[in-house]
């Protein structure tokens, strides 16, 4: 997969669930069967408000180059999938989350792979290129 191809993947998904944790927190709680109160709320909202930004980080940089910034990106990416995928997980064998979670799981883990892909395979930036 190209970082291009990554970046889209990532805008699109956020795309999908930012504005439903923004606007429909209890609604997306219930769906995956997390009890919900108004800290649960809070916090899904905000987690919303944080994909939106995703949306913007992955969208703008879907053609950066090899560089420092597109390696800090995928760090990024790497880094808070890979928290995600571990917590989502838990819930999952807790019980906490219903099956849809495996969704959810899904979708972590297919991104925690492709960015650690992405940074194990990319191109070293060369300390003369930087340079000029």
């Amino acid at each position: 997969m190209k970082f291009k191809d990554l970046m889209i993947a990532k805008a699109t998904v956020c795309v999908v669930f930012g504005p439903i944790l923004l606007f429909a927190p209890v609604w997306f709680l219930n769906l995956v069967g997390l009890s919900h109160s108004s800290g649960a709320a809070l916090l899904a909202g905000a987690y919303g408000a944080s994909l939106i930004g995703h949306i913007i980080l992955t969208w703008r940089t879907k053609s950066e180059g090899d560089s420092n910034a597109r390696r800090a990106i995928l760090w990024h990416l790497f880094v808070y999938d890979g928290i995600g995928l571990i917590i989502s997980l838990k819930l999952v064998f807790a019980g906490t989350l219903n099956v849809l979670g495996w969704g959810i799981v899904a979708i972590y883990l297919f991104f925690t792979f492709y960015s650690g892909l992405l940074l194990a395979t990319g191109k070293k930036e060369s300390k003369e290129a930087v340079l000029h």
